[in-house]
């Protein structure tokens, strides 16, 4: 329990209910309502600590503009990125409407609350040879996890699928006979990715003879399992890849995401024109998609200073 007080207990209630109507009416994933969770629970603990310097109990009704100012300077402060501190506002801001829209408190204070800025950060991509490095790794092992991995590395540079989605994956979304993988993204929206040969391959490989030897329970619909046979989670797969960049002696901030930034920006680099990237990744704004223009732009300079006589 964040809080002992009556008032602290209403607090939470009101957080679930937000949460709820994130759940059920926007449609955002478990791991986004988590997220919030997370944020807004920390929130509450900031109340909680200036209550009693305002010599008032913790609820909405202290929560101003100056207190939420307090609140964004606490998380720089506390050496949070740019972006985590925008994330953590956002999560507050979007409460705050909610609990005004639901008449739970009479004013919004975030109004005119400009949001933090955010240091431009442009993902750091693979090289292609860094790629084939990572994806070599799990093939010099003949164990039934590593023939799993060399599936799974495959279909993620493939495809360009967020972790979330790749471990969410059952059977029945991989057709291994038209070479597509279905993918459900952020909001439930169903978007049909197509994978090439040498991805099928490693698929179809698994399934036959990695996937039986796993899998206890013949009801299991996960297309990739850990070794007692239960759908891999997030973390599993995170490890897996920061195991195999280690082995391939690859830059120690290799994240799964790693692996979608660089399947974009070897597409755009290769000539792919950038609405086909759009949809590929599920951005449903291109101006998202667009972040990949710059790194191409960079290989393209590089390119030219390497090459011209006169660079």
């Amino acid at each position: 329990m964040v809080m002992s007080s009556p008032k602290g207990s209403e607090m939470l209630k009101d957080v679930e209910s937000f949460l709820n109507s994130l759940s059920v009416e926007k449609g955002f994933s478990d791991n986004t309502v988590a997220a919030y969770h997370n944020d807004l629970t920390q929130f509450i603990h900031f109340i909680n600590g200036q209550a009693p310097r305002l010599n008032k109990q913790a609820s909405w009704e202290i929560v101003d503009r100056s207190l939420l100012l307090s609140y964004i300077i606490n998380l720089k402060q506390r050496n949070y990125s740019s972006t985590t501190v925008a994330r953590k506002t956002a999560a507050v801001k979007s409460l705050l409407h909610f609990l005004f829209k639901e008449k739970i408190i009479k004013k919004d204070p975030t109004e005119n609350l400009g949001a933090p800025k955010v240091s431009k950060s442009l993902p750091k991509p693979l090289t292609i040879y860094e790629v084939h490095q990572l994806l070599e790794q799990p093939a010099k092992s003949t164990s039934r996890e590593a023939k799993r991995d060399v599936a799974m590395l495959e279909l993620l540079y493939a495809s360009g699928m967020r972790v979330s989605e790749l471990v969410s994956l059952n059977m029945v979304d991989i057709n291994m006979g038209a070479g597509f993988v279905r993918c459900l993204g952020k909001g439930d929206k169903e978007r049909i990715i197509p994978i090439h040969e040498g991805a099928v391959e490693a698929i179809k490989s698994y399934v036959e003879n990695v996937r039986p030897n796993l899998v206890y329970n013949s009801a299991e619909e996960a297309l990739f399992v850990n070794c007692r046979g239960e759908r891999l989670t997030r973390q599993g797969l995170w490890q897996i890849i920061k195991n195999y960049a280690r082995a391939a002696k690859l830059r120690t901030d290799i994240t799964p995401h790693t692996l979608r930034h660089s399947f974009a920006t070897h597409l755009l680099s290769g000539g792919a024109d950038l609405r086909s990237v759009q949809e590929l990744l599920g951005h449903s704004n291109i101006s998202t998609t667009q972040i990949y223009t710059h790194l191409t732009s960079e290989h393209v300079r590089k390119s030219y200073d390497d090459a011209h006589p006169r660079a």
